[in-house]
């Protein structure tokens, strides 16, 4: 069988720890970076940019290189997308880029969500929760639109951030349809469980939108078009399902 460029690269590098296979392995998982760093740009406001985004997560990158054990039989782009993440969440949290007020924003909303939940027993509606706020419904979906980016990092931050292989992401846990036996591939983990039935609870167009954002890798331009709503509306429903998401884990820790 013939060995893989990859294969083979790793393989020079392991025998003779040169720094020339050192930057070869490096310029072949640039693109690495930039999937894992245009994914998370696409959860985080306009001012937030890009490229620095892309210059932690190269960071990232090489610290996965020089640390990565192959004995222990992970893949490296599943090692390195992990360290990459978490090097970018890092840059992330030395800027404090979310100020106390959006982050005491998330918390009301989710206080509202909590509290009509537990009186109807059931996912609580935009209405509903505007209502609780004595907020318009328009004034809600501009505070989720605000608190978006915020949201999302502090989930993907519990979920996927840490030195550990096994923290797992939102988009490891969905089924793929086209797995052989998707029991032999699952994670095991209580976090991992409650996460999957945490999904499985949430309204059907905020599952969907989980569903196209974090296993089908849509953008949320795509989104908006599958679903046949605004990109803003996109961002609202994501908001939304990620404040159920991580009060439903907090509660079942």
């Amino acid at each position: 069988m013939r060995e893989t460029s990859a294969a083979a690269q790793w393989r020079a590098y392991r025998q003779a720890g040169r720094r020339e296979d050192r930057d070869q392995l490096i310029l072949s998982y640039l693109p690495l970076v930039k999937h894992v760093t245009s994914r998370l740009a696409a959860c985080l406001p306009a001012s937030v940019a890009e490229e620095d985004l892309y210059g932690w997560g190269i960071f990232g990158l090489l610290e996965a290189v020089d640390r990565y054990d192959p004995d222990r039989e992970i893949r490296f782009e599943t090692y390195a997308t992990i360290r990459i993440r978490g090097a970018v969440l890092d840059g992330l949290r030395s800027l404090d880029w979310a100020p106390r007020s959006l982050r005491r924003r998330a918390r009301e909303i989710d206080d509202a969500c909590r509290k009509v939940e537990a009186r109807r027993g059931g996912p609580a509606g935009d209405d509903e929760i505007a209502q609780e706020m004595g907020l318009s419904l328009a004034e809600l979906r501009s505070c989720l639109a605000e608190v978006h980016g915020a949201v999302v990092l502090s989930l993907q931050e519990a979920l996927a951030s840490g030195d550990e292989v096994g923290e797992e992401e939102l988009g490891t846990v969905l089924p793929d349809p086209a797995a052989l036996d998707p029991a032999a591939s699952a994670i095991a983990g209580e976090v991992v469980e409650e996460l999957a039935r945490a999904i499985e609870a949430l309204p059907d167009r905020e599952r969907l939108l989980i569903t196209l954002f974090y296993y089908e890798e849509l953008r949320p331009k795509e989104i908006a078009q599958v679903m046949g709503i605004s990109p803003s509306r996109v961002a609202q429903l994501h908001t939304q399902a990620l404040l159920r998401l991580r009060r439903r884990l907090a509660e079942a820790r």
